[in-house]
């Protein structure tokens, strides 16, 4: 009876992070999103009558698809077909195939539209448009990094407040370092950009050593203290706290700062303990061990290395250490004339909302 607790439904292998996917998508349609959620409730075990509350549906369509499922898998969940001449095949049906692996036959790892169109029989620009469609992209993929850390959401919560509403009367400061910095000199001189060309330059460069960039980004202004260092030990980062400590002479600094074991040396913590107008956070990390860029996504000097890479560093010739170095000063000073605020926008609930099922840090820098 439709009162009385079903049975969990037993989803078929490997489907279950496909349904999730379709819940939390913004590009697949309601009503897909709408079966997959009665149909992940129904593998839980809820009751079909709470199911139909929680989704806002009918005990009967409820019944539907749970039974469609049973049957078919993803595959059921796919609109009836209308009256009149039916399609051969609908975009639904090309991105259920999408979703599984290639056959052996192909000896390929994922699909690409003209394979899959020819294995449909169908043209690649109706694959094409079925992806787009469904938001589907099977030539992209992403790492990431689970986290084990215990205190996830006391970080999180404590890092994200700090960016919201930071304490009355202090300063908040994004705090890290970018290190192996390259002093690259290209084997000929750049191609300057012209009507019709972009800028060239040869694939192959000279190296000329490396330096270590340290960063303090004020969140609330975007001011940045900078140094560049020969190396990132625990001596340069005690004098780059120094210089932090200059720069903000009497006032409460709350220091945003990664797992990175220079960071959290004995030196380092006994220098932190006599001056206790600093307070440091460290965000969650990814393993047992502290990693330095587990909990980076939360530092916001990372969005700031990123900015001084693409205008400065990643198309520089540099014909040494001390021209590199000499350049990324004058980007710093540069940087803290037009400087802006940096704004986050999710409170702690939104992130650990969609962190925790999937992705707690994305390896792209």
């Amino acid at each position: 009876m439709a009162n009385s607790p079903a049975p969990a439904l037993v989803l078929h292998e490997g489907e279950e992070d496909f349904l999730r996917e379709w819940v939390r998508s913004s590009t697949i349609k309601a009503g897909l999103a709408t079966r997959a959620r009665i149909v992940l409730l129904a593998a839980d075990g809820l009751a079909n009558t709470h199911i139909a509350e929680l989704t806002d549906s009918s005990v009967v369509t409820v019944l539907k698809w749970r039974a469609r499922y049973s049957e078919s898998g993803i595959a059921g969940l796919g609109d009836d077909p209308r009256s009149g001449r039916p399609k051969q095949l609908d975009h639904f049906d090309i991105v259920t195939t999408t979703l599984m692996p290639p056959p052996k036959k192909y000896g390929v790892t994922h699909w690409s539209s003209r394979l899959l169109g020819k294995h449909l029989k169908v043209g690649n620009a109706t694959v094409a448009r079925a992806w787009r469609e469904y938001g589907i992209q099977p030539w992209k993929a992403e790492t990431f990094k689970f986290s084990t850390d215990p205190e996830l959401e006391a970080k999180v919560t404590d890092v994200i407040g700090l960016y919201l509403a930071p304490p009355e009367n202090a300063v908040v400061l994004s705090v890290d370092e970018k290190s192996q910095i390259q002093a690259l000199d290209r084997t000929a001189p750049l191609l300057p950009m012209r009507m019709g060309d972009a800028k060239r330059r040869t694939h192959d460069y000279h190296r000329h050593g490396t330096s270590t960039l340290f960063a303090a980004l004020e969140v609330a202004t975007g001011q940045v203290t900078g140094a560049v260092r020969p190396r990132h030990r625990r001596q340069e980062f005690l004098s780059f706290l120094r210089q932090i400590d200059r720069t903000y002479p009497n006032q409460e600094l709350h220091l945003v700062l990664d797992n990175y074991a220079t960071h959290r040396t004995a030196e380092v913590r006994q220098w932190l303990d006599e001056h206790p107008r600093f307070h440091v956070h460290f965000p969650p990390q990814a393993g047992g061990a502290p990693s330095p860029t587990s909990g980076s996504w939360l530092n916001l000097v990372e969005v700031w290395f990123g900015i001084i890479d693409r205008q400065a560093i990643k198309r520089g010739v540099f014909t040494s250490v001390k021209d590199l170095n000499a350049k990324i000063r004058a980007f710093i000073i540069g940087w803290n004339k037009r400087k802006h605020p940096f704004v986050w926008t999710k409170t702690p609930e939104q992130v650990l909302e969609k962190a925790k099922p999937r992705l707690i840090s994305e390896t792209r820098h």
